[in-house]
Order: structure tokens, then C-alpha cells, then sequence
């Protein structure tokens, strides 16, 4: 109970809409200010694998992209799209200063890419943590769209955790989707938490739906972008066959009690191939990589990774109402 005579503190003002607005665009610019200078847009040729006619030399054709340099020695990271293949790479930072770049690696698999210039006084982007990303969370995408430079983009991360299937065809785990608007040209550019920190490198859009974007999480580009700058490649497994996803008969499944009622039914197998040396035949179907189990062809490409070369491993597999176990021993597979 307030004693008579105590003066009664006002109540604080609600926040007005304009207060709210203002936080919201002191956090984006703040991204954009700790990022900003570490965009670029990547300009790129490409020469015709063929010439038209037999008289005519093979002529350039051109293409763009965005990329973030993260290293102070001049490492960028970008899509893998944007710079495979290219016979020349062209940095140009939005002060209007460019750069030639090499080409360090690419990683179709994951798309993502490095390449690097040689450029005084670079200011490398902070890369964050993408495990303590959270939907709802305010992002920041920086980008190249249609050649607009330093174009910038606000939304929400929308879901954690999905797959997207890249160029090459393998699934690329762990991918972020956001609403924050991306266009032809921002592939590469950074998706930026309002702390300023990478969260992401952007890399796709559903067309022709809206507020359906695609960033490769920063912590899957953190390890991709050492083996390319250590190696130029990722290096993986593989086993030399040719498969697809089905279903097991369900009185198999139970029979044997497998851990799974789908698989990887074996549809070619490579001469002289560690599937071959293992005994793989057509029409087998994998349910098991050692102890891991396979649902399908996601599940045996994500296990075939850079540990397995040269290990032997038991497969499992059911060859027509069998059960067996076959050791396979993986090669490095054949960079792309």
C-alpha cells in the first residue's frame, strides 16, 4: 500500500510504431555496416566448349554472382555455380576497385566455392555459429542481383535443417531457408545475423514462389572452404555403382527384422569397382553402410565421405529374400 502524500510514479510510455521501426532498421543497418565492405560481386567468362561453325574461335559468354571475402589474406567465399568452369574471374568490391581472382576450388556437391585476390587493406567478414541459428530470427541477405551492387534484403530464417539437392545431384544437408528476397546475381552473398556475424552463404530460390530462399549454412562452408583452400577438392568416397531408391517387401523387412523398410536397390555396378570386388550385383539392395542404416540413395551418399577411403566396411544387403553381408573397401572419388 502506498502511504498517502507518495507521489505516484508515471507509467512509461507504450512504444510507438515509429520506435519499433527504428529498432528494426538500426538492427539491419548495423548487419549491413559490419558486412557490407566485405561483399563483392563476381563477374565471370566462360568459353564456348565448342565454336559454332568450325571457322569461328569459341566465344566467351558471360555470368555473375556475389561472394564475401573471409580471410584477411584475400580468400572469398561464393557459390560453386557461379565460378565453375570459368576461364576468368573478375572481383569488383562496391567502392568500384576490382581484382583478378583464381580460382582455389569448388565443390559442386555442397556449391560452394573459393576463390581469391591479391588486394591491400581487405576487411574479412565475421563468420558465426549457423547451430545457433533459431526460425524467427532477423537475417540479413547482401548481394548482386541483376548486377545491382551491395543490394540489401531483410527477413526471418523460415525452417532449419532442410536438404537441398544441389547441381550435381547429392543433398546438401543442413540448409537454411529464409524469406529474406534473393534474385539471379545474389548467389554467394552472405545471409548476416543483426550481430553482423555470417550465417549463411545464399545459394538458391524456388521460382516461382516468393519468400522461398536457400543459404548454405556457414558451419557446412566452414569446413568445405579449409579442404578447398588445403587441397583445392573435397575429397570423398565412393563405392563405383549406380542405384535408386525403393521400397523392401514388408514381410522381408520383418523376417530379418531390418531396421528399415526401404533401400538402395543396385541397379549397374563399375568394372574393376570396389562394388565389384565386393560382390555387388544388380538388383541387390543396400540396407546398411557398417552400422549405419540406409533408407535410401541420401542415406549411402552422406555416409560415403572423406573417413571411409580405403576403410573396409560391411554392407548389408538383400539379395532377393536373403540377407547378406558383403566387405567393401571405398576409392577416392573422381573429382568433378
Amino acid at each position: 500500500m502506498i502511504p498517502h502524500g507518495t507521489p505516484v510514479p508515471a507509467p512509461e510510455p507504450e512504444p510507438s510504431s515509429d520506435d519499433w521501426h527504428d529498432a528494426y532498421s538500426r538492427a539491419v543497418i548495423h548487419a549491413v555496416e559490419a558486412v557490407g565492405p566485405s561483399v563483392v560481386s563476381i563477374e565471370v567468362q566462360h568459353l564456348e566448349s565448342e565454336p559454332r561453325r568450325p571457322t569461328t574461335p569459341p566465344q566467351p559468354r558471360g555470368g555473375s554472382g556475389s561472394g564475401f571475402v573471409f580471410t584477411p589474406d584475400g580468400f572469398i567465399l561464393t557459390n560453386s555455380h557461379v565460378v565453375h568452369g570459368a576461364s576468368s574471374i573478375l572481383v569488383r568490391f562496391p567502392d568500384g576497385s576490382s581484382y583478378a581472382a583464381d580460382l582455389v576450388g569448388d565443390d559442386p556437391e555442397t556449391d560452394l566455392a573459393v576463390v581469391r585476390i591479391s588486394a591491400p587493406s581487405l576487411i574479412p567478414a565475421a563468420l558465426g555459429d549457423s547451430n545457433a541459428v533459431r526460425v524467427g530470427q532477423l537475417v540479413v541477405a547482401i548481394g548482386n542481383p541483376y548486377g545491382f551492387q551491395a543490394t540489401v534484403t531483410s527477413g526471418v530464417v523460415s525452417a532449419l535443417g532442410r536438404s537441398l539437392r544441389s547441381r550435381s545431384g547429392r543433398l546438401i544437408d543442413n540448409v537454411i531457408q529464409t524469406d529474406a528476397a534473393l534474385n539471379p546475381g545474389s548467389s554467394g552473398g552472405p545471409l548476416v545475423t543483426t550481430q553482423g556475424e555470417v550465417i549463411g552463404v545464399n545459394s538458391a530460390m524456388i521460382m516461382p514462389a516468393q519468400g522461398i530462399c536457400f543459404s548454405i549454412a556457414v558451419n557446412t562452408a566452414k569446413l568445405v572452404a579449409a579442404q578447398l583452400i588445403r587441397q583445392g577438392r573435397v575429397r570423398r568416397s565412393a563405392i563405383g555403382l549406380a542405384g535408386q531408391s525403393v521400397a523392401l517387401a514388408r514381410k522381408v523387412a520383418r523376417f530379418h527384422r531390418l531396421p528399415v523398410e526401404s533401400g538402395v536397390r543396385v541397379e549397374s555396378v563399375e568394372p574393376k569397382s570396389p562394388a565389384e570386388q565386393a560382390g555387388l550385383q544388380p538388383g541387390d539392395v543396400i540396407v546398411a553402410f557398417g552400422d549405419t542404416p540406409v533408407r535410401g540413395i541420401d542415406d549411402l551418399q552422406a555416409k560415403l565421405t572423406e573417413r571411409e577411403v580405403g576403410i573396409t566396411s560391411p554392407l548389408t544387403v538383400v539379395r532377393g529374400v536373403e540377407v547378406v553381408t558383403l566387405d567393401v573397401v571405398p576409392r577416392e572419388s573422381k573429382p568433378n
